[in-house]
């Protein structure tokens, strides 16, 4: 018999509750307060593009791109399309409709694709292997992007105050150090604090592009793709050359996509285009205007376009939206590791909530650690903004043509596109991608093979602990049993019942918990009344308790072996005693609240030993192993009594 959580025990439900019921009023209001957050997240790293994209265009092959006319307006018309095919376009306007329960990124792409191609076991699979790619290369952006954006808004201090121009690092570590420690306090609180800066950030940009384009307002030409066609084709050595930075222009569209969850889709496209878009194409046509006027200007763009009276306090200003601009990739780090943990990808790390209405804003401690590290050690490696560009753009361009395909693999199931439709994202996205791909290969011999290792090493985590977990399951499988089979043979043993109530968490219905097993098998004794707990979560923010817990006797009403399921919220903390307590107050189980004062806890939990069994080599095995030695404590995590919890359960080998 199955039971939910009825209207007469709602009442008293209400003392204790799994999660309070939030309600969230969205208004014109709160829109334009949540899209000024998200400036201070989403938009920092593609933000801060004009700090260096149009300089290191002049800097490849020791200046192949020559400071007059006809380059200088390829190369902006190059810029300029470039931004609105694939992030005006593609992310804004096609990809952010394709988002998994609210959440966006490769690995939510991944996801619904797998899910709209679930009748092809074959395909799911590839669709799969096709998002830890795109992840993976995501990861090396996340490392290398904090490191360039600090040091190449600090090292505006050689321009502004040279004499200290040697404090560059050391400043920019300070910074980056002060970046990862007010990550506990969540990104909400974050894009609150940053918000505000961007918009001076954007104006600032804006007000400084726009004063070189009204004296030389010929340089509006150079956003027509006229000039763009003609760059190429006249110069099609350097146009290559050329488009190894230029993609740094859009550097920022895949953690764009990534931190969908974190203020939905509405908040980030109305703050793209009335303020981000136009602030960044006037900004770059200001730098073209000015180093076609004085071409020595192309050393230091856009620093030598702010007056000099104005020069440190936008070097404080650049270095603050460079802040921010490592916040937009971190950000997208903590929901793609979510989602691949959901996915079975990576092993269940702690995750803390940090928001009470968006079920995107989290924190991963130990993910927030590995990207300090790495971020840190980049930095310090290649010492200046310059030479992290030649390990720039590789992730980048990798990144992105991973969430075209993607894309156009979902685009039909998911949007009833017609062949030609999906034929033409595919010339225009996957063509400019894949150039832009081309253009940085070269690079990977002058530091580009970095992200290209971080990208290696997260994808051998990641299939690791796949093949791993598969082999765990499959074995636990069989040592667990049918759950029905073991009660059969628990009522048919009378076992003695020893007063008191044993919660055994488990993921479903169907098999036996390996701790009540071993319990069984050991003690030879059940206690009076046990119940399985299975949890998950619901993508709203709280989860009514009419809706919240669901009670199976598992066919017998009088052997005390029940099943509960409790659905919590995101919002919702997943505390195990409390929401028994709650379901006891909705009249769902038939206990007393206080009978749950010293029940006892049992985690299913056995060693994992290596085996000569086939299925992974010896060193895939050891990592593994080591992996899920270093998995979130369940206990913790479900807000288990520590000296009422136990542990216990039968070996597991792979």
């Amino acid at each position: 018999m199955t039971v939910s959580a009825g209207p007469g025990g709602a009442d008293a439900a209400k003392k204790e509750t799994p999660g309070a019921p939030h309600v969230v009023h969205h208004g014109s209001r709160a829109l334009v307060a949540t899209a000024i957050a998200a400036l201070g997240v989403v938009f920092g790293d593609i933000g801060t593009s004009p700090l260096y994209a149009l300089k290191t265009v002049f800097q490849l092959d020791n200046g192949a791109v020559r400071a007059n006319q006809e380059d200088v307006f390829g190369v902006i018309s190059l810029m300029f399309w470039s931004i609105t095919i694939i992030v005006s376009i593609k992310y804004l306007g096609i990809l952010m409709r394709a988002d998994n329960d609210g959440e966006g990124g490769v690995m939510a792409l991944a996801a619904l694709a797998q899910r709209l191609y679930a009748k092809r076991a074959g395909r799911a699979g590839i669709l799969l292997v096709i998002g830890i790619v795109g992840v993976s290369l995501f990861y090396g952006d996340s490392i290398i992007t904090p490191a360039i954006s600090v040091l190449s808004a600090v090292e505006g201090l050689h321009v502004t105050v040279p004499a200290i121009g040697q404090l560059v690092i050391p400043i920019a570590a300070v910074i980056l150090v002060g970046l990862f420690a007010v990550q506990r306090f969540g990104t909400g609180k974050v894009g609150v604090l940053f918000g505000p800066i961007m918009v001076l950030w954007f104006v600032v940009m804006a007000v400084a592009g726009l004063a070189m384009v009204i004296k030389d307002p010929a340089v509006l030409l150079g956003l027509s793709p006229t000039y763009a066609v003609v760059f190429i084709v006249a110069h099609p050595a350097i146009s290559f050359i050329a488009l190894g930075a230029v993609v740094l222009v859009i550097t920022g569209a895949e953690a764009l996509y990534a931190d969908m969850g974190h203020f939905g889709r509405s908040p980030i496209r109305r703050a793209w285009f009335f303020l981000v878009f136009p602030a960044l194409t006037i900004n770059y046509l200001g730098q073209a205007a000015l180093i076609l006027h004085d071409p020595a200007a192309k050393a230091n763009p856009f620093f030598l376009l702010i007056p000099e009276w104005g020069r440190l306090p936008v070097v404080i200003l650049a270095t603050a939206a460079t802040v921010i601009a490592s916040q937009a990739v971190i950000s997208g780090a903590f929901s793609l590791t979510r989602q691949a943990v959901q996915l079975g990808l990576l092993p269940p790390l702690t995750v803390r909530q940090t928001s009470k209405r968006e079920g995107g804003q989290i924190y991963l401690p130990a993910v927030n650690a590995l990207l300090f590290i790495g971020v840190m050690a980049v930095m310090l490696a290649f010492g200046s903004s310059d030479r992290l560009s030649t390990a720039y753009g590789i992730s980048v361009t990798g990144a992105l043509v991973v969430d075209t395909l993607l894309l156009l693999l979902v685009a039909r199931p998911l949007w009833q596109w017609e062949p030609w439709k999906i034929v033409a994202a595919a010339v225009v996205f996957g063509g400019l991608e894949l150039a832009f791909l081309a253009g940085n290969l070269p690079k990977i011999f002058n530091g580009g093979w970095v992200p290209l290792l971080i990208a290696a090493a997260v994808i051998t985590v990641m299939t690791t602990w796949r093949r791993g977990r598969l082999l765990v399951l499959n074995d636990r499988k069989t040592k667990e049993g049918a759950l029905s089979e073991f009660i059969e043979d628990v009522r048919a043993q009378h076992l003695p019942r020893v007063p008191g109530i044993a919660i055994f968490p488990h993921p479903n219905k169907d098999s036996t918990p390996l701790a009540l097993r071993a319990n069984v098998k050991h003690n030879h004794v059940l206690h009076e009344h046990v119940i399985i707990v299975s949890v998950t979560t619901a993508s709203i923010p709280h989860v009514p308790v009419l809706e919240a817990f669901a009670y199976d006797d598992l066919g017998f009403s009088d052997d005390g072996i029940d099943h509960l399921s409790i659905r919590f919220g995101f919002s919702d903390e997943p505390d195990i005693p409390r929401a028994l307590r709650a379901a006891c107050h909705a009249g769902v189980l038939p206990l007393k609240a206080t009978d749950f004062k010293y029940a006892s806890y049992f985690i299913s939990r056995g060693a994992i030993r290596t085996s000569r069994k086939g299925g992974m080599v010896r060193w895939r095995r050891s990592l593994f192993i080591a992996l899920a030695h270093n998995a979130a404590d369940p206990a913790a995590r479900f807000g288990l009594p520590p000296l009422r919890t136990v542990t216990m359960g039968s070996d597991v080998e792979i």
